[in-house]
Formats: structure tokens, sequence, C-alpha cells
């Protein structure tokens, strides 16, 4: 049996869509859940702390010499605590925008981490078009707010 990582992967872009499209048709709460911007919002920052974490989860099958044994924990916890922070401080359009950064900047590590050979060809082609599908729904919704 396949591993279900890259449906799951895919199937986790669905609340980023969903959220996009009911900005865009001007649904402002969703409900059960609240306000359409801030579910995206929280939603958004829950996924970007589990890509972070799992970085922080590859530096620890690294030798302790290797130059990404360092690297990785220390820009999981920024990137993590640089979201939360603007999760707490920013606006909620302007957190949207901080996502999108934080986003591609989990990507460029990925890229580096395939280029290392830390993680394969596979994962990182899902994570390139999931980004890509994420990336694009969070611009759409900051765009409309």
């Amino acid at each position: 049996m396949k591993k279900p990582s890259p449906y799951l992967t895919f199937a986790g872009t669905i609340p980023f869509i969903a959220c996009a499209i009911f900005i865009t048709l001007g649904i402002d709460a969703i409900r059960v859940l609240g306000m359409t911007a801030h579910v995206l919002s929280v939603y958004g920052l829950v996924i970007a702390s589990f890509m972070a974490g799992a970085h922080w989860g590859n530096h620890l099958n690294l030798a302790d010499d290797h130059p990404w044994a360092v690297k990785l924990p220390v820009l999981s916890n920024i990137i993590a605590l640089a979201l939360w922070l603007g999760f707490l401080s920013l606006s909620t359009a302007g957190f949207i925008w901080l996502l999108v950064l934080g986003f591609i900047s989990l990507l460029v590590i990925d890229y580096n981490l395939y280029g290392a050979n830390i993680i394969n060809r596979e994962y990182f082609k899902v994570r390139t078009y999931v980004t890509m599908i994420v990336v694009i729904a969070l611009v759409v919704s900051a765009i409309q707010l």
C-alpha cells in the first residue's frame, strides 16, 4: 500500500481553497467555526507550524557535523515564532501576507534539503505543488481583505 502522506498533503489545501473562495464570495463567517479570515489565519498558523516541526524532525536524523544539523532547528524555530508573533500582532490581512512569506520560506528550505539529499524528489515535488496552491489561495484571500 502506498503511503497516504501525498494524499493528506493535498487534502490539507482544501481549507485554504475553501476560505479563499468564501472570502472572494463575501462569506464573512463559517457557521460553527467563526469569521472566515480568522479561520484561514488559524489554519495557516497551524499548518505552517506543523511544517516547521517537520523540519525540526528532519534535523534529528542528521549527524552532528552535518551543515543542516544546526540550521534546521534554528530556522524552524524562527519561522514558527515569527508566525505566532505575527498572528498576535498584525492585522488579519498583514498576517496572511506573512503566511505567504512563511510558506515560501519553508519551501526554500525544502529546496535546499532536497539538494542536500535530506528529502527525496517525490516529497519535494508534492511540497512544491501544495505550496503553490496554498500561496495562491492566501494571495487571493489577502487581496480581498
